[in-house]
């Protein structure tokens, strides 16, 4: 008989029964650099951001799910199968509301809430260690998975120079060219569409 769990994903059996994991410092710098500031964080908690520093914050109890959506957002969102979903729909559903957003999620690739954040998502990093999130007492966890970040906004330029420190950094290929514009940005375009910007801050060109 076929095992009805192997079509489950492996990141789906994340039953979030701790959800209390907070992202470290220094990701957290990178994003504020990114985006400016930080507006809100709609999963948080009064412990979580005393590193996050969002202007507002909403914890469980508040429930961001059903509160506004605005500015510039960083979002580490709950695991846990029944929530994660709901906020990957959120950062979709709400995207007329919000600026910008930076969201830290595991590399769950092959699961729908992944695929409904990268369809808003106009840049992604891959990030090439483990992220090791803190505990109550800021001691580092241990990862059983790897982690990407996903940009939604148009300063992804901005994104790709703080987070390719931390791994490979995508920019989501639109299809818009605009025959208007001189040489000069036409290559910067397209450079910014193409190409691979690794670690070390080299690129590698698709197609080569």
């Amino acid at each position: 008989m076929e095992n009805k769990n192997n079509k489950i994903a492996y990141v789906s059996y994340n039953t979030g029964k701790n959800n209390e994991w907070y992202t470290p410092r220094y990701i957290i710098d990178a994003a504020r650099k990114t985006m400016g500031s930080i507006d809100l964080d709609p999963a948080s908690s009064e412990i979580a951001n005393r590193t996050v520093q969002a202007t507002t914050y909403y914890t469980k109890e508040d429930n961001g799910l059903i509160q506004p959506w605005f500015g510039n957002i960083w979002l580490n969102p709950p695991y846990a199968r029944n929530l994660i979903g709901k906020f990957a729909l959120a950062i979709k559903s709400n995207r007329n509301d919000y600026n910008q957003a930076i969201i830290l999620v595991n590399n769950g690739t092959e699961t729908r809430w992944f695929h409904t954040i990268s369809a808003v998502a106009s840049a992604i990093c891959f990030v090439e260690k483990r992220v090791k999130f803190l505990n109550i007492n800021g001691e580092p966890g241990k990862p059983l998975q790897g982690q990407v970040l996903l940009y939604v906004g148009s300063h992804y330029s901005k994104f790709v120079e703080e987070f390719s420190q931390f791994g490979v950094c995508r920019v989501k290929y639109d299809a818009k060219f605009n025959l208007t514009r001189p040489l000069g940005s036409h290559y910067k375009y397209i450079r910014e569409r193409y190409n691979l910007i690794m670690p070390d801050g080299s690129s590698y060109q698709l197609g080569q």
